[in-house]
């Protein structure tokens, strides 16, 4: 079976790892690297990119309908909230670090670093958080692989970036640097899970299956429940992150809306039964629209009004 992936260092390990998992289950494949709009155009934010809207999955689900792969890996943040139907996700591989980790240039930590330090990230929803912790602080968008960000941070251009801690694990990085808490950079949803796409009903959905992690399946499904009616699209900086509890009775689910410029947030951060949870976790995303968080999503994709996106489309 041909799986399809990006060819950044971090997309080929997630797809390596999948190959592997795979190999243990008596399944042989060969990996197949698409260049994805999100790749090319490096020069410009995210959110910028094809409309926004799934720059790193749109391309591959393309490849993968027109026949070319049988399987394709994401990080589950970078994939849209509505799917196509005939191209579902197999697995959800089990969750690795979701948080955010500050590096910085001199192992400073983020309540001390001196104002008006610059802090890189591509990350609309990492930037209102930063502002809105540390309005002294400068932030700046900062695109490339993650070879190209450490570069940019030892060459001085940033005092500190801000990354997804998965990242660094999966390519077997131990870098030093502050792990951020969710209480305050709250993790956008599903950050940490590499998603495993197939055609529907396929021998390779039969084969990824078996990959599927269901405590981390559960965790996801209720963080995009969480955010699926607050609209904004991809221009939105918005964190939603659900928690099992370590007894597996409760999920501690915290999500949240920001502003682009921090000052002003819609935030939820309760617990609720692991039974009955997927209606729960509507019940608490209409709360968030009713709290205000719908519109400040449009608000901010009113000041990104330049850049077309689908308000079912959710990204980092």
């Amino acid at each position: 079976m041909i799986i399809g992936t990006r060819g950044s260092r971090l997309a080929l390990a997630q797809a390596e790892n999948v190959a592997r998992l795979l190999k243990a289950q008596g399944v042989e494949t060969s990996l197949k690297i698409i260049k994805t709009s999100g790749d090319r155009f490096t020069d410009r934010p995210l959110h910028a990119v094809s409309g926004g809207v799934g720059a790193f999955v749109r391309e591959l689900d393309d490849v993968m309908l027109a026949g070319e792969i049988d399987i394709a890996v994401h990080s589950m943040k970078d994939m849209p909230t509505v799917r196509p139907p005939t191209l579902p996700t197999a697995a959800v591989l089990k969750r690795d670090t979701p948080f955010d980790i500050l590096l910085t240039y001199d192992g400073t930590p983020l309540d001390e670093l001196p104002e008006l330090s610059v802090i890189g990230t591509s990350s609309l929803r990492r930037a209102a958080q930063v502002k809105r912790y540390r309005p002294d602080l400068v932030t700046q968008d900062l695109r490339g692989n993650i070879d190209t960000r450490l570069r940019k941070l030892k060459e001085g251009k940033y005092d500190g970036i801000l990354l997804a801690k998965a990242g660094l694990e999966r390519l077997g990085w131990e870098l030093e640097g502050e792990i951020l808490s969710p209480d305050f950079f709250c993790p956008s949803p599903n950050q940490g899970t590499v998603a495993v796409v197939t055609g529907a009903g396929t021998e390779a959905e039969a084969a990824v299956s078996r990959l599927d992690h269901t405590e981390s399946r559960i965790a996801t499904e209720i963080e995009r429940i969480l955010i699926s009616e607050l609209g904004g699209g991809c221009t939105t900086p918005i964190g939603s992150y659900a928690e099992i509890t370590p007894d597996r009775k409760e999920l501690h689910i915290r999500a949240e809306v920001l502003s682009l410029d921090g000052e002003e947030t819609v935030r939820i951060d309760e617990f609720i039964p692991m039974r009955g949870g997927i209606e729960e976790a509507r019940q608490l995303g209409h709360r968030l629209v009713q709290m205000g968080g719908r519109k400040l999503a449009e608000e901010a994709l009113l000041q990104l009004s330049g850049n077309s996106c689908d308000p079912n489309n959710l990204y980092d």
